[in-house]
């Protein structure tokens, strides 16, 4: 259109054309740049919208998919190392779409000023690629160095992390003032971000000085070509219209050539990114449940039965559990004793499926574990580990995560209640909040908390939010406790129930533990013999194999390892 106009003009000077053809270009070239206009701002909304969407897609796949892993590999070192570069793309890959449009824009676009080119001079557009091309061969060799760095670092990244969060962090904000730690914290964060910035610094500084020589020789041919077509507009070959066209045209397909190249280097980068991403999502739990898989029987009639079983941690050269037999019953209560570290939880870990046995095998009614649908297996057991979760969430939300499937309606219906940032606490002393909840906090003697939670069941928990109210660890616990109330379980493992609760609590809590239990199968872990002393039978482990088995009273005339340890507990208390 320049082009055009120009000529034109030049035509109307001269006498040979009229002034209704000059406005009728400009009206075009009008319309030409309105519709560009409208294009860019409509682009730039759909790339924005299409980055927030795939951001918030891509963060519940992966949810989804982490939920379906298995839990030794959220124990290995290498596995975060994984998944944190695969969260690093939920958010950093946004931009891969647009560029992939926009090189297809420039790519239209060189093809028309491409044709025309070629009508006029052919061979400026061979240069102008030859030109362009070391840059691009630059761009994508320091491209792989750059996504090289990152994943090496990954570790030293997450280091980072950690030490800003327990550097500036609620829960560890005590220890660190009374300890004096944030010199110490901040110098090993300087220490490590120095090292990071310093090898990047050398690599950057290697791309710029190599990457500036290489344009420099893009430059060059650019500006060797202009001084050709200069010289034909002054020999009279070309006009001016046309040497206007080919200027413009040469500077706008260089820089085009020069875009699209540049676009292909970082869709190569990005692609190093996403591998990430999608060697995330090709990790493969080994936990399943086969085809046809039959649920759990309801009732349970003959119990659970260990067979020999041992387990190792994966990567471990030692076992946790070996030679490990003994069976439950159902309705019996059974309590597992022993030192640290004697494998008490990994049994009850084996009995949830959260791992599967190295060796042995661990019957269901017959029937080996792995046999059964996971999800309904799972179902059937009530679980509070002694690590249990504190979150970050409301009162009933605490309580009803226990058992989600009865009461998720309710909690969606309520989301925003006591939400940070609506201006709300919720208020609601019990009405409205489902009977399992209510029934469970009452229970668990969680209700008697609701004294001091002005949000009552609706009251936001924890520091982390707007107007969330922190607990003592027996407060928190007694929530914990009551999740496994929410849960008709047919098999109940406690893990440390009253660790953390006074003398006083945890009788109340066991005066009413009876009625919890009633029916059902009981595992109980704890090393307070005041605890342990409810069992019909306590399974004594040491080093990972069983060593005794027996009542209370029978244990203690045997004159083992449990009547050494109930003897050295005793002796705190005279």
């Amino acid at each position: 259109m320049g082009k055009l106009i120009i000529d034109t003009v030049l035509a109307i000077r001269g006498g040979t054309a009229g002034a209704s053809r000059l406005w009728e270009l400009v009206a075009l070239e009008i319309a030409i740049v309105v519709a560009g206009e409208i294009l860019a701002r409509g682009s730039a909304l759909i790339e924005s919208l299409l980055g927030d969407l795939f951001s918030n897609v891509t963060s519940v796949r992966l949810m989804e998919h982490a939920a379906t892993l298995d839990l030794y590999q959220f124990e290995d070192p290498a596995f975060y190392d994984q998944l944190e570069r695969a969260r690093r793309q939920t958010t950093s890959r946004i931009g891969l779409l647009a560029q992939l449009l926009s090189m297809g824009q420039d790519a239209v676009t060189l093809a028309s000023l491409g044709v025309a080119l070629l009508v006029y001079s052919p061979w400026l557009l061979l240069l102008l690629a030859v030109a362009v091309v070391p840059g691009f061969l630059s761009e994508t060799h320091f491209a792989g160095l750059e996504y090289s760095l990152l994943f090496r670092y990954t570790p030293e990244r997450r280091r980072l992390d950690y030490l800003r969060y327990i550097g500036a962090s609620d829960e560890t904000a005590k220890e660190v003032q009374l300890f004096g730690l944030a010199p110490w914290l901040i110098e090993r964060f300087r220490v490590i971000s120095q090292r990071f910035y310093d090898e990047n610094r050398r690599l950057s500084i290697r791309k710029g000085i190599v990457s500036t020589g290489l344009s420099l020789i893009g430059t060059a041919g650019y500006y060797g070509a202009y001084v050709v077509v200069l010289l034909q507009a002054i020999a009279g070959v070309l006009s001016i219209g046309s040497l206007t066209f080919l200027a413009g045209s040469f500077s706008r397909s260089r820089d085009l050539i020069q875009r699209l190249l540049l676009g292909a280097s970082a869709i190569y980068e990005q692609c190093l990114y996403l591998k990430d991403l999608f060697g995330f999502f090709a990790m493969k739990p080994t936990i399943l449940s086969r085809a046809g898989a039959p649920p759990v029987p309801g009732p349970i009639r003959e119990g659970f039965l260990f067979e020999d079983v041992g387990f190792r941690y994966p990567g471990s050269e030692m076992w946790a559990v070996r030679h490990v037999s003994f069976r439950v019953s159902p309705g019996e209560r059974i309590a597992l004793v022993g030192e640290n570290g004697a494998g008490k939880t990994t049994l009850t870990k084996l009995i949830a499926r959260l791992y599967d046995p190295t060796e042995g095998r661990i019957l269901l009614d017959g029937v080996d574990l792995r046999e059964y649908d996971i999800h309904s297996l799972r179902s059937a057991i009530g679980v509070i580990f002694q690590d249990f979760v504190e979150y970050d969430l409301r009162f009933d939300e605490n309580i009803g995560v226990g058992e989600i499937s009865l009461v998720r309606e309710y909690l969606d219906a309520h989301e925003d209640d006591g939400a940070p940032g609506n201006g709300s606490s919720g208020g609601d002393q019990g009405g409205g909040v489902p009977a399992t909840i209510v029934t469970a906090a009452e229970k668990s003697l969680a209700s008697s908390l609701l004294g001091r939670l002005t949000g009552g069941y609706r009251q936001m928990l924890g520091r982390r939010f707007e107007k969330g109210v922190d607990l003592s660890g027996g407060e928190w616990q007694k929530v914990a406790l009551a999740r496994a109330y929410m849960r008709s379980a047919q098999v109940l493992i406690l893990d440390e129930p009253t660790a953390s609760l006074d003398a006083r609590a945890e009788y109340e809590v066991f005066a009413r533990f009876s009625g919890l239990v009633e029916g059902r199968m009981a595992i109980i872990i704890s090393h307070r013999f005041s605890t342990v002393r409810m069992a019909g039978r306590i399974i004594v482990l040491k080093n990972g194999e069983v060593v005794e088995q027996g009542s209370h009273e029978e244990l203690l005339r045997a004159g083992g390892l449990y009547a050494e340890l109930f003897a050295l507990q005793a002796q705190g208390y005279r």
